[in-house]
């Protein structure tokens, strides 16, 4: 599901779980465990999280969530799905080295959010990336309206999340959602390069850097709160229900 490269001061992460990298519980555990391997080590400077799927990663797995609305309790169980997932992204927020998500394919939804918990995203210009869940009755529940808000202001992220709109990675960058778009052919090489930049940097200016850039934006625990209770009372409409059996059957024609 993973492939950690460690060489010295970066460690590549690459995703790999087929096709589009989905999130569920498994995955999230998954992460976890690679992120509890660079406890120790304290000469890192740089994790590079990637994907050698057709997707960066295309948000959460959707055959999870079906399977919630199923259950009795199922906007229970869902909410703690999802706080896992908030578990993750804060955690990979929090890292003291830097974070870099190289994005190719697609980033929506749940894979978009964990771009967002990087500090630095380079994406293909031809890359998509967004926050649809609106289309299946739900939000973007794992960060995305606070990340994206801190971001790019409340305008921009009313765009994205509101009117549904999937961005390529040229647009993307026009608007701050990345820091770089480079042509798909280019997008390994230069993300590469970006790494060994970073690299060669004093490793604890950059975690000094980084804290007191985060202390600027620091998010407040309530809005997280909010997107969970949001989930769990979309979770018992009828509308979210319909739109993703909708959604199922539509990919089954």
């Amino acid at each position: 599901m993973f492939k950690v490269e460690d060489q010295g001061r970066i460690v590549r992460l690459t995703m790999q779980r087929a096709p589009v990298n989905a999130i569920n519980n498994e995955w999230v555990a998954g992460f976890n465990s690679v992120l509890d391997g660079l406890a120790g080590k304290t000469d890192l400077a740089l994790l590079h999280i990637r994907s050698d799927q057709k997707a960066f990663c295309a948000g959460a797995d959707l055959a999870q969530v079906q399977t919630r609305f199923d259950m009795e309790n199922g906007a229970d169980v869902m909410v703690e799905d999802i706080r896992g997932f908030h578990r993750l992204f804060d955690r990979i927020e929090a890292l003291p080295c830097v974070t870099l998500a190289e994005i190719g394919g697609t980033a929506l939804g749940g894979g978009f959010e964990l771009a967002l918990s990087c500090d630095l995203r380079m994406a293909s210009i031809d890359a998509k990336l967004g926050l649809p869940e609106a289309q299946l009755g739900l939000i973007p529940g794992a960060g995305g309206t606070q990340r994206l808000t801190r971001l790019c202001g409340p305008g921009i992220a009313a765009r994205i999340i509101l009117a549904c709109e999937v961005l390529d990675g040229a647009s993307a960058r026009d608007l701050g959602l990345v820091q770089w778009a480079v042509a798909p052919a280019d997008l390994a090489r230069e993300a590469e390069a970006l790494a060994q930049r970073i690299a060669s940097l004093s490793a604890p200016a950059l975690q000094v850097a980084k804290r007191c850039i985060a202390k600027v934006a620091a998010l407040a625990p309530i809005g997280f709160e909010t997107e969970l209770q949001g989930t769990h009372g979309l979770m018992a409409t009828t509308e979210a229900r319909t739109r993703i059996q909708e959604f199922f059957a539509q990919r089954s024609r």
